[in-house]
């Protein structure tokens, strides 16, 4: 199974909490309280999301966490590979600096491994594809992005169906 850790959850909660704040800023007590996230984990996520440039802190009497940037300019694999690394399924699918060569004992031999990075690649794709903004958005947001509203039912396709275009809505 694909997991993302706790922490990084924690930062997407977070996030959108912010993200819902609008600009104004937020103490890492008030996220807390506001997200039920333990202050523990708020305050070592915010300091990661802080050093990836997601956020920028305010000192003094008003001060807090905001967003360094719109909503709707924050790519999900920019909060997921701030709080995880590089967002892949395997250790070959990984490019540039964080994949260094020999990470497998199978690279030399693996006849998928090109299928590995197509894979990889789509995924970061799709993330990329996602922002901020579309996760604070409700779920028919998502949905026109081909995002199925209901965890098993298809995703919409973009294409109508010829046999039910202009047919009776239930």
């Amino acid at each position: 199974m694909l997991r993302m850790s706790k922490m990084t959850d924690y930062g997407i909660v977070l996030l959108t909490e912010l993200a819902r704040a609008g600009n104004e800023t937020r103490t890492a007590r008030e996220l807390a309280a506001g997200t039920g996230v333990p202050l523990p984990s708020v305050s070592k996520v915010l300091k990661g999301l802080q050093g990836a440039g997601l956020l920028v802190s305010h000192r003094g009497a008003s001060g807090g966490y905001g967003l360094s940037r719109p909503a709707d300019r924050i790519p999900l694999t920019e909060i997921i590979s701030a709080l995880e690394g590089p967002v892949s399924l395997t250790e070959c699918g990984v490019q540039g600096a964080h994949a260094p060569s020999g990470t497998c004992e199978l690279e030399t031999v693996c006849r998928v491994r090109g299928h590995w990075r197509v894979i990889n690649r789509t995924i970061q794709d799709a993330l990329g594809r996602l922002t901020l903004a579309d996760l604070c958005a409700p779920v028919p947001r998502l949905v026109g992005l081909g995002v199925p509203a209901h965890p098993t039912a298809p995703a919409q396709n973009s294409t109508p169906n010829p046999a039910t275009a202009g047919g009776a809505h239930s």
